[in-house]
């Protein structure tokens, strides 16, 4: 659910601004482009962290899903995993100037290796050798590992130090990558 809602509602961010004319606008403020992607996105990042608190109370409330870690922890991953997705789309939407191929392509991008790769719907170690190996490159993997961990174990963020950094470093990269992709500047 979060990558649907991030990765798909951020990738029409800057493509409308095209499709609409108000690119020229937007050019013309003196916002810098990490505000830009602040101001974009930051919107976005509430409506996941909602939808993720719901995800959460449906889980436990609705399935009996035993959560045994901290809200905190689990806040605090979520919103890194949230900052990886929503930079993920922000970055397709600055590249691909028209709603719908921006659309398509954060699509491919989230939300088919997140189902496939990421240890969501098949277990990772049930996996060939080198498609395991590629997991590794998938940033929801630390993330569903992280998940299982809190809601199962209970385990705490000093316990999970190694997922938790691997998303953290996804999290500033991808951030970084948006920010810069914008140019202020037509063509």
């Amino acid at each position: 659910m979060l990558a649907l809602v991030g990765a798909q509602l951020t990738s029409l961010t800057i493509a409308r601004e095209w499709e609409r004319g108000t690119m020229e606008l937007l050019i013309s403020t003196p916002v810098t482009p990490m505000e830009l992607l602040f101001g974009k996105l930051l919107p976005y990042f509430f409506i996941g962290m909602v939808d993720a608190l719901i995800c959460l109370v449906v889980a436990v409330f609705w399935f009996g899903v035993p959560f045994r870690g901290e809200l905190s922890a689990l806040l605090f991953t979520t919103s890194l995993f949230l900052v990886v997705v929503l930079s993920v789309g922000y970055f397709v939407s600055v590249a691909i100037p028209n709603q719908i191929g921006a659309s398509q392509i954060a699509l491919f991008l989230t939300i088919m290796p997140i189902s496939l790769l990421s240890g969501y719907a098949f277990p990772i170690d049930q996996m060939p050798a080198a498609i395991r190996l590629i997991t590794y490159g998938i940033y929801a993997r630390y993330y569903v590992t992280i998940l299982k961990s809190l809601f199962l174990k209970g385990s705490s963020l000093y316990e999970l130090w190694l997922p938790v950094l691997a998303l953290t470093g996804y999290a500033v990269a991808m951030a970084w990558l948006a920010a810069r992709a914008f140019h202020k500047r037509i063509g």
